[in-house]
C-alpha cells in the first residue's frame, strides 16, 4: 500500500498542490505563522477550550458537575486513545510523505520521516474537539471549527494528503463518539468520589457537592433565617 495516491491525476494529489500552492505565494512570514498554527498553535487553543470549558463548570458546580467534568476529562484522554489506535493503521498503510513522492512541493517543516496516512495531528485535534461538543455544544464547535483548520494547515505546510487529514478526522471522531458511554460509565464514578473528597473536591466543583442547594441564597444563612422566622410566626 505503500503507493497509495502517488498518481499525479488522482484528485487527492492535485488539492495537496491546489492548497500547498498557497504556501508559494504567501509572504514568508504568512508560512511561518501557519507552520506554528498547524503544528502547535491550534492544538493549544483547543486545549485551552476544553480547560476553559472545566473552569466554568466547576465554579457553576450543581448535581451534574461530576458527569460534566467527567465527559471533559474524556476529551484528552479520547485523543490519547485515537492516536494509538493509529499506530498500526499507518505502519499498515505504509503511506509516504508527500513530499517523498510529488516534486515541487512547498514543506514548511522539516524531520517528518515517519508515515503519512492517517494524520496524527488530524486525529489528535478531532477527537479533542468532538469529546468536548459531547460535553458542551458551544465549545464543541469552536473547537471543532479550528480542528478543520488545523487539517487544512496540514495540507498547506506541505506534509500530509487531503486524504491523511479527513483519516484522522474519522478516526478522532470515531473514537470519541464509540467509546464515549463506556468512558462515563467508567469515569463517572471517579469524578464523583473526587467531587466528595475535601482535599480535592475543587476540582469537579467549587461549590461542593451540596452547593446547588443554597445557589439561590444571596447571602449564607438566608434560607435558615426565613425559615426560623415563619416557624416563630406559627408559633405566635
Amino acid at each position: 500500500m505503500a503507493g497509495l495516491a502517488e498518481s499525479g491525476s488522482n484528485p487527492d494529489v492535485e488539492l495537496l498542490y491546489d492548497i500547498n500552492g498557497l504556501a508559494k505565494d504567501a509572504p514568508h512570514w504568512f508560512d511561518r505563522v501557519m507552520e506554528f498554527v498547524g503544528e502547535y498553535g491550534l492544538l493549544f487553543a483547543i486545549v485551552l477550550l476544553v480547560l476553559w470549558c472545566w473552569w466554568g463548570v466547576r465554579r457553576r458546580g450543581g448535581e451534574d458537575a461530576a458527569s460534566s467534568v467527567a465527559a471533559l476529562l474524556w476529551a484528552p484522554l479520547a485523543a490519547g486513545v485515537a492516536v494509538l489506535v493509529n499506530v498500526p493503521i499507518r505502519g499498515f498503510v505504509e503511506r509516504p510523505r508527500p513530499f517523498k513522492t510529488h516534486d515541487g512541493l512547498e514543506v514548511l517543516v522539516d524531520g517528518k520521516n515517519d508515515f503519512s496516512f492517517v494524520s496524527d495531528h488530524a486525529t489528535l485535534v478531532m477527537a479533542l474537539a468532538v469529546a468536548l461538543f459531547v460535553a458542551h455544544r458551544r465549545f464543541g464547535i469552536a473547537a471543532i471549527v479550528l480542528a478543520l483548520f488545523g487539517g487544512f494547515a496540514r495540507v498547506y505546510m506541505g506534509v500530509h494528503y487531503p486524504t491523511d487529514v479527513v483519516g484522522g478526522f474519522a478516526l478522532g471522531t470515531a473514537v470519541a463518539l464509540l467509546l464515549s458511554p463506556l468512558a462515563m460509565a467508567l469515569l463517572t464514578p471517579l469524578t464523583r468520589a473526587i467531587e466528595r473528597s475535601p482535599r480535592v473536591g475543587w476540582l469537579v466543583s467549587a461549590r461542593g457537592p451540596e452547593g446547588a442547594a443554597g445557589r439561590g441564597a444571596v447571602i449564607p444563612g438566608a434560607r435558615k433565617e426565613s425559615a426560623e422566622a415563619g416557624e416563630r410566626d406559627l408559633a405566635a
